[in-house]
């Protein structure tokens, strides 16, 4: 079969601890697990940790014997470096290949056609990648997107292929072999409940997933099953998104260090979720028409339960940022009740178009005057400069008592002069 179309998924291993390792030499080696918001799980796990039998998801308060016995290191999430890391890898991969598709914050799809000796390529990518940032990676190769994927999965846990496995440089009865060899949970989009129904059906590998009938698949499972199928054939069905798509929904919302009681902080909370929404929203160039505000208690604690959201709809589309907050306020006052114990609170920006191509409104053509985008260009560039809620509303409080916990998270290295590591 002529397999014209070859792509590369470049994936970073164990991305959050692997970050914390580039700058702290005594995480090597050990057993380390980077912790979600308010150090609630384990998001991330080497493989150390992963050998302890640490699970995504494990809560951090029933790891506590393992420090104890087995020297496990729980650190808070640091997603400043992360972020800032991620944007070091993608631009060093697109200099490697000429298309580039950035998939998540640690993988990056690389259009390979006509690049000889791929394996060569991978391994140089490899060695790129460590030594200009540190960051180990793996390289999987294949004639579509869903194949590329396997073979990250192959390069990352078979040691033979040395980090860099080329499906598409298989014959057909070594490329069946190892196929064979994969449960079909292991394919892209399949989760647990597809692996379920397709092994009621039989289907309990790739390659039996790849050597199913499209059309009855698509039938009972729908047209992006019957890809995945083609993809797994070598038939190319998703093409590189050289353009990240603009998001249909913004939402920030955190849960808080401890029970919040008073209207006052949770409008505090909520206008800054808001404030971060506004510009995520301005970066990506989009309006929105409405902004759902919600709130809720802590459901794993003995205590009265409550949880309520608002939409509230603008006049006209907007980016602005006072204008979104006046209606998250407007949101949340319409949900508080007093006498509740909060755990979480969050806004979300719905029904986004693109800056300027909103339906005008009779009475509202405009939906912000030229000082508020001023205003809101000034926040953004002082903000992307000096950090995160440099500037912000009065009302989003200077305190924020009820901010998130981070008990052990590492300096924001590569972002903030001052906190750069000193030798003594």
């Amino acid at each position: 079969m002529a397999r014209s179309s070859v792509f590369a998924l470049v994936d970073v291993n164990n991305f959050y601890v692997s970050c914390e390792r580039v700058f702290d030499w005594r995480l090597i080696g050990k057993p380390v697990v980077v912790l979600s918001n308010n150090d609630g799980c384990a998001v991330a796990r080497s493989n150390e940790a992963k050998a302890l039998g640490i699970k995504m998801g494990d809560p951090w308060f029933q790891l506590k014997d393992l420090v104890r016995d087995k020297g496990l290191i729980g650190l808070s999430s640091n997603y400043t470096l992360y972020g800032d890391m991620s944007a070091r890898v993608m631009k060093i991969l697109a200099d490697m290949a000429p298309r580039q598709e950035v998939y998540s914050i640690d993988e990056s799809f690389l259009d390979l056609a006509g690049i000889p000796n791929r394996i060569e390529h991978g391994q140089a990518i490899r060695h790129r990648v460590l030594k200009w940032t540190g960051l180990p990676v793996c390289v999987g190769i294949g004639s579509s997107k869903t194949e590329a994927k396997l073979a990250n999965f192959l390069a990352k846990k078979r040691p033979q292929y040395g980090s860099v496995c080329d499906l598409a440089a298989m014959t057909d009865d070594e490329r069946t072999a190892v196929l064979e060899s994969i449960d079909v949970g292991e394919v892209w989009g399949i989760g647990s409940q597809l692996t379920k129904k397709l092994g009621m059906k039989g289907i309990t590998t790739a390659r039996g997933l790849r050597d199913a009938n499209a059309g009855s698949l698509r039938q009972a499972h729908g047209v992006v099953m019957e890809r995945t199928v083609r993809e797994l054939r070598g038939d190319s069905c998703m093409s590189l998104e050289l353009i990240a798509p603009a998001r249909r929904e913004i939402m920030c919302s955190r849960s808080f260090s401890h029970d919040v009681t008073t209207y006052q902080q949770l409008r505090e909370s909520v206008l800054t979720y808001v404030c971060r929404a506004a510009e995520k929203l301005r970066r990506q160039r989009s309006e929105t028409a409405a902004v759902m505000v919600f709130v809720q208690t802590n459901a794993h604690k003995d205590v009265p339960q409550y949880g309520r959201r608002a939409v509230v709809s603008l006049p006209a589309s907007t980016d602005d940022t006072l204008i979104l907050a006046n209606a998250a306020v407007q949101g949340l006052k319409t949900i508080y009740r007093d006498g509740y114990r909060y755990k979480k609170s969050g806004t979300m920006l719905i029904d986004l178009t693109p800056k300027g191509m909103h339906q005008a409104t009779l009475f509202n053509g405009v939906a912000s005057d030229p000082k508020h985008d001023a205003l809101n260009a000034v926040m953004d560039k002082i903000n992307a400069r000096y950090g995160r809620s440099t500037l912000a509303l009065a009302g989003a409080g200077l305190e924020k008592p009820w901010k998130l916990r981070a008990e052990n998270r590492s300096p924001p290295y590569t972002t903030d002069w001052n906190q750069l590591p000193r030798v003594s």
